[in-house]
């Protein structure tokens, strides 16, 4: 009997130890986790000297990671790239994987070849990093298919040509024109109309539609819009048919690939020949600017080659839309991929913690963005400053004075913003501007992607259509080639808000109006504890 009661006693310890466990499961595997990476570090020194930079636990914990498809969502200035080379030199040097077996994909040809140089500069490394453009045209040349590629203007071209050489000779376009503009227009609504035409052809392809799909669009508009608004998107529709009609024979004509051709052929040909190389590990980096037709192209890759698959990105700095980037392919990655791992890098390098906490609470506000919580060793009392005058040339003279750094980077939201702050006393000298012997580049907010400056100065936050946000509501006809949708106001302007706030070491500098600043200004500068707002007298 008492043997009985001991045993149900110690069945009973059991349990309450057992749920206690439970309840603490992600306390216990992040114990040992940490316990493993210490190991790790100790054993292998290799992770305390990436690039000079010794990999923090988050950091670590990627490269150390085994699993099958992982998402590492990173924060701006976390080390992304530090993580990609710490991950790809582990591979080689400690798990002893042959360089030539990896594969690493980013989205910019400035972005590949710093990879490149900082791998082999200081590992002397060859690894196969492409763009997803240059990979297909490798695999496509690997199967003796030779094509010549496009300019990357070359739609624009021809979308120009057509305008100003068939529109003028054919009637039914000039009647097409007035439906849609009106009788009166101007050579903003022109470029605007051309500016829409690009997209959406550029969206058509980058999804790989049929051109049978255009019928499918003319039924949905011709049962969604008003009267008025179907005839306006059925001409529409008609001028894009036959640009782009034309664009694909002049193509054809010159044996041509545009980069949306270039994964697209590259996709078909995969599904009927097997690839000639196989790689064991896929890397990619800035993973939310991902298409649909490069997921599949990817993801056709990864199916041939059984490899193990680790994606790089951040979905606060999502700003490429209108070139096909569909984030929801990012936001749902458990979906696409099965037992996926997904970690998070948490600190930041690059930005004061007071930064961080406004434009991650401003990002935040739009709650299908992920939940993030960064970390930063930098302070500064108040790294906002809101510049408020009216007279844009004085006050980016006044604030290029005040500035005491070498490096000063000034970023507006489109590529003629800058024209209204400067005169006379400012000398252009190849991709810097020069004033009072100091020295600034600049920069829309989509080219300074990846980029930081000691401080940053903000132009053109004001209440516009061409401000910042832009207020130009895409042409509803958008909607049928675009497949990430939200409703949340100004979500992709928002997102490069972001970008802009977040390429600063220090400060960034904000020049505002007295009237008709930008509702995002008038958001930001409520957070009070951590932006400045200074008024010129």
């Amino acid at each position: 009997m008492p043997l009985f009661k001991k045993i149900k006693k110690n069945k009973s310890n059991q349990s309450r130890n057992f749920l206690k466990d439970y309840r603490n499961i992600s306390k216990i595997i992040s114990l040992h986790n940490q316990i493993y990476i210490n190991k790790v570090r100790k054993k292998y020194s290799i992770l305390d000297n990436i690039n000079g930079y010794s990999l923090d636990d988050y950091q670590s914990r990627v490269v150390i990671s085994e699993e099958t498809s992982t998402l590492v969502i990173a924060g701006a200035g976390s080390g992304k790239s530090l993580t990609i080379i710490g991950k790809i030199i582990y591979l080689v040097k400690i798990k002893k994987i042959n360089p030539q077996d990896i594969l690493c994909i980013s989205f910019t040809n400035d972005a590949t070849n710093n990879l490149k140089n900082k791998i082999y500069e200081n590992y002397h490394l060859n690894i196969d990093i492409y763009t997803f453009h240059k990979l297909a045209l490798e695999i496509l040349k690997q199967n003796n298919i030779s094509y010549l590629i496009a300019p990357e203007n070359y739609l624009e071209q021809i979308i120009d040509l057509f305008f100003d050489e068939i529109i003028p000779n054919n009637q039914v376009y000039q009647k097409a024109l007035t439906h849609i503009l009106g009788r009166r227009y101007s050579t903003y609504d022109i470029f605007s109309l051309k500016q829409v035409i690009k997209t959406f052809i550029n969206l058509f392809k980058s999804n790989n539609y049929s051109i049978s799909y255009f019928l499918v669009i003319l039924r949905k508009i011709h049962f969604t819009f008003n009267i008025k608004e179907y005839y306006k998107n059925k001409y529409i529709l008609l001028l894009i048919i036959n640009i782009y009609l034309l664009y694909e024979n002049e193509l054809q004509k010159e044996n041509a690939l545009d980069f949306n051709d270039m994964i697209n052929k590259c996709i078909t040909l995969l599904k009927k020949n097997p690839l000639k190389k196989h790689w064991h590990y896929i890397i990619i980096d800035e993973y939310q600017d991902t298409s649909l037709t490069k997921f599949n192209f990817i993801n056709e890759i990864i199916k041939q080659t059984s490899a193990k698959f680790l994606a790089v990105g951040d979905d606060f700095q999502s700003i490429y839309r209108f070139t096909g980037c569909d984030l929801s392919i990012f936001l749902n990655f458990s979906k696409y991929f099965k037992d996926a791992k997904i970690f998070h890098i948490i600190n930041t390098y690059r930005n004061p913690q007071e930064l961080i906490n406004v434009a991650g609470n401003f990002i935040m506000k739009n709650k299908k963005q992920q939940r993030k919580k960064l970390v930063s060793s930098k302070h500064l009392t108040k790294p906002i400053i809101i510049y408020y005058d009216d007279n844009k040339i004085r006050a980016l003279k006044y604030l290029l004075e005040q500035i005491s750094s070498k490096e000063i980077m000034v970023l507006g939201r489109n590529n003629k913003d800058i024209n209204d702050y400067l005169d006379q006393d400012f000398i252009k000298e190849n991709d810097f501007y020069i004033y009072n012997n100091i020295k600034f580049r600049y920069l829309t907010v989509h080219k300074s992607k990846g980029l930081e400056s000691d401080n940053v100065i903000l132009i053109n936050l004001i209440d516009s259509i061409i401000g910042f946000p832009s207020q130009k509501q895409d042409e509803k006809i958008i909607r049928y080639v675009n497949n990430y949708h939200d409703n949340f106001p100004y979500e992709e302007e928002r997102r490069l808000f972001y970008v802009a706030l977040t390429r600063t070491k220090n400060k960034t500098y904000i020049i505002c109006p007295y009237q008709g600043e930008s509702i995002f200004i008038k958001e930001i500068k409520k957070y009070s504890l951590y932006v400045e707002t200074i008024k010129k007298k």
